[in-house]
């Protein structure tokens, strides 16, 4: 089976393909010192761009991991995502609190993905 990767950086790609699989590296916002909302969204719109690029979409989700930097923050963020997600295709989702790489940034987004 080949492996696809997607906008690969020095450190990481953004997507990487494999078989009928998509991987998204952590998605942030582009915006660090906005709301919980705001990067919310902003990260949202990202993954629905990556997902769409490696023939995919949110309705295909299998799993996703979101990183808040204050757990405080969950019923804020689940404000945008219960609006974002297909409610008719859940993916399985973890979240919890971590420190992340800047301290300004609230949350951060990983998620894997079934190809169309």
């Amino acid at each position: 089976m080949s492996i696809e990767r997607l906008h690969i950086g020095p450190r990481m790609s953004q997507a990487v393909k494999h078989g009928n699989t998509v991987y998204l590296a952590g998605q942030v916002a582009k915006t660090a010192t906005a709301s919980v909302e705001v990067q919310t969204q902003e990260v949202l719109e990202k993954i629905d761009a990556l997902l769409a690029e490696a023939g995919s979409s949110k309705s295909k989700l299998l799993s996703v991991q979101v990183l808040l930097s204050n757990i405080a923050d969950f019923a804020a963020m689940n404000s945008v995502y219960d609006a974002w997600i297909d409610p008719a295709n859940p993916a399985g989702r973890a979240c919890y609190e971590a420190r992340l790489a800047d301290p300004n940034l609230r949350v951060e987004i990983i998620a894997v993905a079934a190809l169309d």
